[in-house]
């Protein structure tokens, strides 16, 4: 006599993922936006013809379409939303210069900036020869790491010329209204063009786990991947902040709104 459990239809990690699919985007209940999935145990156990491996699998693939978010000691969860970075309107002037911060052009409820730490470093060598520094010379850095409903979404480190920060509050960790760039203006250096470059690649150890004391993203080591953003903010011809920052790609996703015109390439590029 054949067993009835055998009879049941055997999941794929296709099939499975495409069930979850289905229950996320129909907002089945335990499947609603920032809902806590099952462990991968729990879904071996209560869903019928799925292995464990098949769970598996099929939780990498919604997680790679961005539909699910994993965070390290916790579990997996629906996703709530992505953040928002919009750009170039984020870093326009009529942002900044009226005391407003860049964060609060992407979202009514950015992340929140923590574990400011500022002071004098030698730059990496790339970042010396941007800001137009000698190799060994000291410039300001200023970094940040951000974190939304407590998970750290993304590390930033901005590097200025200590020439343009001395006796400013750009020394401070509250730099005021309208941040970095308000200050640089009031010093007669407000920024009229910025660079960026973004890729993206998979996080480096420390990324993941943190250095010096600083805490880092807590990713998956598998699987994870961060966008990498390079900016270089330019007063006239003069670059005179580099900042490097790397985003959590599973909580990111990157805007850009511009009108269409004359083709216009940027400096450096």
């Amino acid at each position: 006599m054949t067993d009835a459990h055998s009879q049941e239809k055997k999941h794929t990690a296709e099939s499975f993922a495409a069930e979850l699919r289905r229950r996320i985007k129909e907002g089945a209940k335990g499947y609603e936006a920032g809902a806590k999935l099952p462990t991968l145990r729990a879904f071996a156990t209560e869903e019928a013809g799925v292995a464990r491996g098949v769970a598996e699998k099929a939780i990498d693939r919604l997680r790679a379409e961005g539909l699910i978010e994993s965070r390290r000691g916790s579990g997996s969860y629906v996703r709530a939303s992505r953040i928002p970075r919009t750009s170039p309107g984020r870093l326009a002037a009529t942002q900044w210069g009226r005391g407003l911060s860049i964060q609060a052009y992407d979202s009514m409820d950015p992340p929140k900036a923590v574990d400011v730490t500022v002071g004098d470093v030698v730059p990496p060598a790339q970042v010396a020869q941007a800001l137009g520094v000698q190799p060994g010379e000291m410039v300001l850095s200023r970094h940040r790491r951000y974190v939304r409903e407590r998970r750290s979404v993304q590390l930033a480190t901005a590097y200025l010329p200590t020439d343009l920060t001395r006796g400013t509050r750009i020394e401070h960790t509250d730099t005021g209204p309208g941040g970095t760039y308000a200050r640089l203006a009031e010093q007669g250096f407000a920024p009229t063009r910025f660079l960026e470059r973004v890729i993206s690649r998979a996080p480096t150890p420390e990324e993941i786990n943190g250095v010096d004391g600083r805490e880092g993203l807590g990713l998956r080591r598998e699987g994870s991947l961060v966008f990498e953003i390079t900016r270089h903010a330019y007063a006239g011809d003069r670059c005179v902040e580099v900042s490097l920052m790397v985003l959590d790609a599973e909580m990111y996703e990157l805007l850009y709104a511009f009108p269409a015109g004359e083709e216009d390439k940027p400096a450096g590029v």
